[in-house]
């Protein structure tokens, strides 16, 4: 890592799911042609949806079929891999950036540490998940936590990471369930049980946002410049 390199942060967007994969996607094509510095972003969902992992192609009819408050929820497809997860009550965050060496698990696992020590300045221990490969016979990205996934002391999962690699540049992008919907949650996955995280009373959205945004500067000894999209680059991503 270069000494106080500079990275974009996107504020925070509240878009439509397909919106949010398309400036993710762009996002890596940018950074992987030159042309983007690396880049730090956190969003949502609206209305809520479900992601589907790239080759996911088997999921529940059921789902083109939800609403949650009277909204028709989404059904969208990520660039990562992985399975499917409800965002809803969620806060997604997304880290673009190249210059990270080692197998799949150890670059998810670099790119994690912010996600941990922001949690710990809250508060919150996470440590990562001990699923194996059996994993992928759960069609729920949360009913199962594998070394890529964030958990607390009693392994309820607050986070699910997923990646794509293109050539040395690296988009990982997360689901952090703040206030999830369990009934929603049920209706989406079926019965098996939910356990909404226990985190600490009080905690609102942007006191995590920034608790993720400093310990990022840590971590990756970076320096923030806050950059909205501009018109230009909207026409360039949708």
């Amino acid at each position: 890592m270069h000494s106080q390199q500079v990275w974009r942060l996107i504020p925070l967007l509240d878009a439509a799911g397909n919106v949010q994969m398309a400036i993710d996607r762009w996002l890596l094509s940018q950074h992987q042609l030159g042309i983007h510095p690396p880049t730090l972003r956190f969003y949502t969902w609206s209305p809520p949806a479900i992601s589907l992992g790239y080759h996911q192609r088997q999921y529940s009819e059921s789902w083109q079929n939800l609403t949650w408050q009277g909204q028709k929820l989404d059904l969208v497809q990520r660039p990562t891999g992985g399975r499917a997860v409800l965002h809803q009550g969620d806060l997604t965050y997304a880290v673009v950036t190249s210059g990270i060496t080692g197998s799949r698990l150890q670059i998810y696992q670099k790119i994690c540490e912010f996600l941990i020590q922001g949690w710990r300045s809250l508060g919150v221990e996470l440590h990562y998940g001990i699923a194996g490969r059996g994993y992928i016979h759960n069609p729920n990205c949360f009913g199962t936590a594998t070394g890529a996934d964030l958990v607390l002391a009693n392994n309820t999962k607050l986070i699910g990471s997923a990646q794509l690699l293109r050539g040395g540049a690296i988009l990982q992008h997360g689901s952090i369930q703040l206030n999830p919907d369990a009934d929603l949650f049920r209706q989406v996955f079926g019965t098996e049980s939910f356990t909404t995280a226990q985190l600490p009373p009080n905690l609102d959205r942007d006191t995590a946002m920034n608790a993720l945004i400093a310990a990022a500067c840590d971590r990756f000894t970076m320096q923030i410049e806050v950059q909205p999209l501009s018109p230009s680059e909207w026409e360039a991503i949708i």
